[in-house]
C-alpha cells in the first residue's frame, strides 16, 4: 500500500488520469475480494487503496473505477431517488470538471445528452472558465459540479452561471469539501505558504473552507437546495461494503 500512497501523492493529476486506465486492471485483479462492493460497476474488492492529501483516508479509492467515496455515495442518490438513468426524455446534461469515475458510463446511457467542461482537465469535452460558460441560458436540465467551487476565487460568479445553464424544473448536484463543524465558510487570501494553505483548507489549491452556511449561499443565488444525508437511507452494512462517509451531505439544487 506504501507504494500506492507515494503514486497518488506525486504523480500530476493528469498523468495519473492517463496513466490509470492502463493499470488499474492489474490492481484490481490483485485486490480482489469480498470485503468492500463499488456500486458503479458491482465488482468487489478485499480492500479498496488509500486516497488524501497529507493524512489519507483507508479503503476511499476504488482500484476499477477510481471512485470515491462521494462519487459512490452520488451514484447511489441517482439510481435510487432520480430518474437520471431511467427518463424517456432526453436530459441534457452538463458536467463541469468530470469525474474519471462517471464518463464513459454517462456517454453510453441513450437517455443524456451528456457533455462535459473544465478550464485544463483532459478528458473535458469544452474548454471553459465555469465563471464565463459558454451555454447560452436554460441549457441543461442536470448540472454536476463537485469539488469545484472550493478552488474559485468567485464561487458566487461561479454559482450564478450554473444557474444561467440550468432549465427551469432542472436539477444539479454540487459537492464540496465541508466541515459541517463550521457555522460560517472561512478564506483568507493572506495566507500564501502552499503548505499552510494545505493545513487550513485542505488542499494548497483550496481558497476556502465552507461551512454550514454553504447552503445558504447556494439559496442566495435562487436554487432551492435539499441538504440530503444520503447514508440515513442506506443499511449501515451497505454504508460498510460501499465504503461511503457517513453524514456527508449531498447538496441537491433545483431551480424552479
Amino acid at each position: 500500500m506504501k507504494i500506492f500512497k507515494l503514486i497518488l501523492n506525486t504523480i500530476p493529476r493528469p498523468f495519473l488520469i492517463k496513466a490509470s486506465y492502463a493499470v488499474r486492471p492489474a490492481v484490481s485483479w490483485w485486490l480482489k475480494g469480498d470485503n468492500f462492493t463499488d456500486p458503479i460497476d458491482g465488482r468487489s474488492f478485499k480492500k479498496l487503496l488509500p486516497y488524501g492529501y497529507g493524512r489519507q483516508r483507508e479503503n476511499a479509492l476504488s482500484p476499477s473505477t477510481l471512485s470515491l467515496e462521494r462519487h459512490r455515495l452520488m451514484w447511489l442518490f441517482l439510481k435510487n431517488e432520480t430518474n437520471f438513468f431511467t427518463s424517456k426524455k432526453q436530459l441534457k446534461v452538463l458536467h463541469i470538471a468530470p469525474e474519471q469515475c462517471f464518463l464513459s458510463i454517462f456517454r453510453k446511457q441513450k437517455n443524456l445528452d451528456y457533455l462535459t467542461s473544465d478550464l485544463e482537465s483532459p478528458i473535458a469535452d469544452v474548454k471553459a472558465d465555469i465563471c464565463d460558460l459558454p451555454f447560452v441560458d436554460e441549457s441543461f436540465d442536470v448540472v454536476f459540479c463537485n469539488h469545484v467551487l472550493e478552488h474559485i476565487p468567485d464561487d458566487t460568479k461561479a454559482m450564478q452561471e450554473l444557474y444561467r445553464v440550468m432549465k427551469t424544473n432542472g436539477f444539479g448536484i454540487f459537492q464540496i469539501p465541508q466541515d459541517l463543524s463550521r457555522e460560517t465558510t472561512f478564506e483568507d487570501d493572506s495566507i500564501t505558504d502552499p503548505k499552510e494553505r494545505a493545513k487550513i483548507f485542505g488542499q494548497y489549491d483550496h481558497v476556502r473552507v465552507y461551512g454550514r452556511d454553504y447552503f445558504d449561499k447556494l439559496r442566495s443565488i435562487g436554487f432551492k437546495v435539499d441538504e440530503v444525508d444520503y447514508t440515513k437511507k442506506i443499511a449501515p452494512k451497505l454504508v460498510e461494503r460501499y465504503a461511503l462517509m457517513n453524514g456527508e451531505i449531498l447538496p441537491v439544487c433545483y431551480k424552479n
